[in-house]
């Protein structure tokens, strides 16, 4: 396989970087599969290398396409993880970012007919089983990516990908408050263990002793204050249904603050082990819905939008989060809007 190369389109979606693979271009087993894709990002190895991933975990992610496997979805979606320098690929949670150039993939690659000047793409995410639906810009039936659209952490303007999310609640953990609680206290420090799209645990950055200012670089070299976020996070992940989570991806760890620059509230997000350069879309999906429950340490700092369209800031910038309400104040749906874009599409060459 690795002599003729392997089928390969690498995309920007969002404010990451990814492979995207056909499943019949890949092996059939995972563990075959995870080997093939640990050699062909060059992990583990800090710099990968002798790969393609880019030396961070924002760059080093694998979106599977695949016939979708519902009826109610048009493309099956599997996000993998690879990690930088540990040889581990894991499949414990999803990509909202990687999620946004699926619809596009899958278009390039033919698994998709276009359907006029835009292209609705139903996306069964596979990792939590929900479903996302992206609109594609479509015109002459092939996909621009040229466009107005412009998103914190990613230079220029592309074409938009408005993706909108169903019964994403519960999407690993079983509940949106898999604990039962709207705060729960460890090690001292009140926390939000939340899944709406995404495992996080939200806790105010003053706790822990700083700002929630702090750079990225900054956080990454604090020593203490990482140890400190982990030890929380392994008590969290029996409390989220989510096990034994040493060697997992989730929770994702945020410390939030008050905004900075008249956004709903700040953050600072931990994915887990490094602090994220902006925030994961289905977090920030999650932050934003843990700034609607009374009594949370989000709810006491932010400040919530009359719209529903919360901004979620980040070291970056923000991510915009739209989020619908009932007349109880309970959320009842989600969505946002991202970018793509096609880097290149042709073979890669494993190790």
């Amino acid at each position: 396989m690795s002599d003729a190369g392997i089928p390969c389109l690498w995309m920007r979606g969002g404010t990451s970087k990814g492979a995207y693979f056909l499943a019949s271009d890949l092996p059939a087993t995972a563990a075959a599969r995870d080997d093939l894709l640990l050699r062909i990002m060059g992990s583990p190895d800090p710099r990968q290398i002798d790969g393609i991933g880019g030396a961070d975990p924002l760059t080093s992610k694998v979106a599977v396409l695949s016939p979708s496997s519902r009826p109610d979805a048009d493309v099956d979606y599997l996000f993998l993880q690879v990690f930088v320098d540990q040889a581990l690929v894991s499949d414990a949670q999803g990509c909202g970012n990687i999620l946004a150039g699926v619809g596009p993939a899958a278009i390039e690659r033919g698994m998709i007919a276009a359907t006029g000047d835009e292209t609705e793409v139903r996306i069964h995410m596979v990792n939590t089983g929900e479903i996302a639906t992206a609109r594609i810009v479509t015109p002459g039936g092939r996909v621009s990516y040229a466009g107005n659209a412009a998103i914190d952490g990613v230079p220029g303007s592309h074409a938009a990908v408005p993706l909108m999310f169903a019964d994403v609640a519960g999407s690993m953990c079983g509940a949106l408050l898999p604990s039962g609680h709207a705060v729960d206290v460890i090690d001292g420090v009140a926390c939000t263990l939340i899944d709406n799209g995404m495992p996080c645990v939200v806790m105010r950055a003053e706790d822990f002793g700083i700002s929630g200012t702090e750079s990225r670089d900054d956080l990454d070299a604090d020593i203490a204050l990482r140890a400190r976020i982990e030890a929380i996070r392994l008590q969290a992940g029996p409390m989220m249904n989510l096990g034994d989570v040493a060697e997992k991806s989730v929770p994702k760890m945020t410390l939030v603050s008050a905004a900075k620059a008249g956004g709903t509230i700040s953050t600072r997000s931990f994915i887990p082990h490094r602090c994220h350069a902006t925030i994961g879309v289905f977090a920030a999906v999650s932050v934003a819905t843990a700034c609607t429950l009374a009594g949370s340490p989000a709810a006491a700092l932010a400040v919530l939008p009359a719209d529903g369209r919360f901004a979620i800031e980040h070291p970056t910038g923000s991510t915009e989060v739209l989020i619908e309400r009932d007349t109880s104040g309970t959320v009842v749906g989600a969505g946002i809007l991202r970018t793509a874009r096609k880097l290149f599409d042709g073979r890669v060459f494993p190790r």
